[in-house]
């Protein structure tokens, strides 16, 4: 099926600067090389691997000293999501009246597919992984791409002419979206996060709801029920945890139910029938990282939540495995710990066991309603020192609430090392 709405409007510039040559700014230079347009690609990081940029004709440049050279004769900028706003390239180029676009503002213009966006503090790879699922169930072509990893420019050329895109999407690729409009958008939730880099909540809600404000009266804007306004003027569908659902999703936890309630909403809107939703949802258990359980040693049951990278994500943890022992800690969003420190209370932790730099902060939380906890720097004598006091039937949970970048290079990373440790006991 081809998206009605087209290519019209989605214009591409004669010569683009991409600031960010990671996954998603590759991606993006080489789908604006594929269609005759004039690439300059420049990162920080003068050890990256940038030959197969030059090799498609991408001018690379890397390190500081080209400065803002580089907006000569730039129409646009197109920035990966982890590089703010307030970069100097970034922050000239507004100042200078260029367009700046994120990587999925550049695959919406250049893909003539529907998509179907998913957002929100937490559960976007779970259900945006479950759309997947859902879609493929019902026998439909479909792709999965954004933040669960898959840039969307990646999927330039390898679609089929009926595909839909499920795309995962963060507040910092949402951030410089211009006319990205998702067939149907799904806001999950919102709780603080990220407010070192948007400063506020009020600025990081903001960006998460422009998801809906290209939408049109055909689209759909799936939100929670009772959720206030939203910008755009999609037609509005509601859905929570106790929605009637045609089978009941194989994940743990009610978060689970009400990501899985979403997506059968989005998928409801694609015209997918509830015999496909249920056998999907009796099916999909999970993605990597998100309360995935990775073992049993001596009947301790060891669980890896390292996707749970801020205080509400960790909440959901805590209630899935009440009375766990848990490894809690990282580095710092600028989100308080009081509201999640109560939950640790209210679901009995039986032992919590800090880590990272925001190890000093959680204790305060903790101390001050009085969950046991102790400071144990690393993440291998957290792992080591809740073993040492397990008895079989017990569960022992990395829920960090926290981001990974203090100790690792990514929660990947953080979930890789943690499933080692357990393996080495």
């Amino acid at each position: 099926m081809t998206d009605a709405r087209s290519a019209a409007g989605r214009g591409l510039p004669a010569r683009a600067l991409v600031v960010g040559l990671a996954r998603s700014g590759e991606a993006a230079a080489l789908a604006l090389v594929r269609r005759g347009v004039e690439v300059l690609g420049t990162d920080r990081d003068e050890g990256l691997d940038t030959g197969r940029l030059r090799a498609a004709g991408v001018e690379v440049r890397v390190g500081a000293s080209a400065g803002l050279a580089l907006l000569r004769g730039v129409e646009v900028v197109v920035k990966s999501p982890g590089i703010p706003a307030s970069s100097p390239l970034v922050a000239a180029a507004h100042d200078r009246r260029i367009d700046v676009w994120s990587e999925v503002e550049l695959g919406f213009r250049i893909l003539d597919r529907p998509i179907v966006g998913v957002t929100g503090t937490n559960g976007k790879t779970t259900t945006t992984e479950l759309l997947g699922a859902i879609f493929r169930a019902a026998g439909r072509s479909v792709a999965v791409a954004g933040n669960v990893g898959t840039p969307l420019c990646s999927l330039d050329g390898s679609l089929a002419d009926d595909a839909w895109i499920a795309c995962e999407l963060s507040s910092f690729q949402l951030e410089d979206i211009v006319t990205f409009q998702p067939r149907a958008g799904v806001l999950l939730n919102l709780a603080p996060d990220h407010l070192d880099r948007h400063g506020s909540l009020e600025s990081y809600t903001a960006a998460k709801l422009r998801l809906f404000e290209n939408q049109a009266a055909d689209d759909v804007a799936i939100v929670p029920r009772g959720f206030g306004q939203t910008p755009g003027t999609g037609r509005r569908v509601e859905f929570s945890a106790d929605d009637a659902l045609p089978a009941e999703p194989a994940m743990v936890g009610l978060h689970n139910r009400e990501n899985a309630a979403a997506a059968a909403a989005a998928a409801a809107s694609a015209g997918i029938g509830a015999q496909a939703v249920a056998h999907a949802l009796t099916r999909f258990r999970g993605v990597a990282h998100r309360l995935e359980p990775i073992g049993e040693v001596r009947g301790v049951l060891f669980v890896n939540d390292s996707k749970a990278t801020n205080p509400a994500a960790a909440e959901c943890a805590l209630r899935a495995y009440p009375g766990a022992r848990v490894i809690m800690g990282g580095s710092r969003k600028g989100t308080p710990f009081g509201g999640f420190a109560e939950v640790a209370r209210e679901t009995g932790v039986a032992h919590a066991y800090l880590i990272g730099e925001s190890a000093a902060e959680i204790a305060r939380a903790l101390s001050a309603v009085g969950v046991p906890h102790s400071l144990d720097g690393s993440l291998e004598s957290a792992v080591r020192g809740a073993f040492a006091k397990s008895a079989a039937g017990a569960s022992v949970v990395l829920a960090p609430a926290c981001a990974s970048y203090d100790q690792f290079r990514d929660f990947e990373q953080r979930g890789e090392c943690f499933r080692e440790i357990v393996q080495g006991l």
